[in-house]
């Protein structure tokens, strides 16, 4: 195996990966990997194709996989399954998927209605037809950089409700009743500002912006703080936007980035995803 080379994206985070193997994870390949995500939050592998056992490999090597499905609300099993890797955008998959369909468009970033969100998500291109769309990060590091003075002043030491009623698809779960009141949410609280465990940076947090509260204050005023808030958070001069081949791998941070989808993808995607878990934000 070459030495591997970091190719920056020249965004505000990103950067391509080469002279990595990832059917063979060695504590080389590790470590380079480890070392660009500290630094570059976002990092895309090229041209090779993975199968799930291979994938899964790789998630073990950087940390625990988890399963989906894990709730607040009703638990869940932290196991992960063949079946649950699969990510597709096909109306009707063969086979138990995640989703990549009704959460297109919408900036989020990965369960943080759980009290333990995921950590590092993987996404790897299994089938892209026509086209295969994109998926653009915000650097959530540099949202709390460039926060303004006032801002940061509103929401230092609060905490944030997050809803874990609805999934991507906008679909109810299973267990939950229709969120009318977003105080009445069920989800996990964290801080709005959290600190990275591992960089020790502070990052704006602010999971996904359906049914959220800052606890504490009056609905209006919170919903107000919070559009002011994603706002800030999604500019676009804080952005990185990946365009998907076949054979991408692409790895992200989940603690300091937003993610969103390209809604104006061709169908039929399918992808082959890991998460792995987390800690408390804190």
């Amino acid at each position: 195996m070459r030495s591997p080379e970091l190719i920056p994206s020249g965004a505000a985070c990103g950067v391509e990966l080469r002279g990595i193997d990832l059917t063979t994870p060695g504590p080389i390949m590790i470590e380079a990997l480890q070392q660009a995500l500290r630094e570059h939050l976002a990092v895309v592998i090229r041209g090779r194709s993975l199968s799930e056992a291979q994938l899964l490999a790789v998630g073990q090597a950087l940390g625990t996989p988890e399963g989906q499905g894990i709730s607040v609300l009703t638990g869940g099993a932290a196991g992960m399954s063949a079946a649950q890797m699969v990510a597709s955008s096909a109306a009707a998959p063969a086979r138990p998927t995640g989703s990549l369909g009704g959460g297109a468009g919408i900036w989020q970033s990965d369960l943080a209605y759980r009290l333990r969100p995921c950590s590092i998500a993987i996404l790897h291109a299994r089938a892209l037809p026509g086209n295969g769309g994109t998926v653009a990060f915000a650097n959530q590091y540099r949202a709390y950089d460039t926060l303004p003075a006032e801002l940061k002043a509103r929401v230092e030491g609060r905490m944030l409700l997050h809803d874990e009623s609805r999934d991507n698809e906008g679909r109810l779960r299973e267990g939950h009743s229709e969120i009318v009141d977003p105080r009445e949410s069920t989800g996990a609280q964290h801080r709005i500002l959290r600190t990275h465990p591992e960089t020790r940076r502070k990052a704006l947090y602010l999971g996904r912006q359906r049914n959220a509260w800052v606890i504490g204050l009056p609905l209006e005023e919170s919903e107000a703080l919070l559009d002011a808030l994603w706002a800030h958070a999604t500019q676009p001069e804080l952005q990185w936007r990946h365009t998907w081949q076949p054979g991408d791998t692409l790895f992200w941070d989940n603690r300091g980035l937003l993610y969103c989808h390209d809604a104006a993808a061709a169908p039929g995607r399918e992808f082959l995803r890991v998460q792995l878990r987390g800690e408390p934000p804190r």
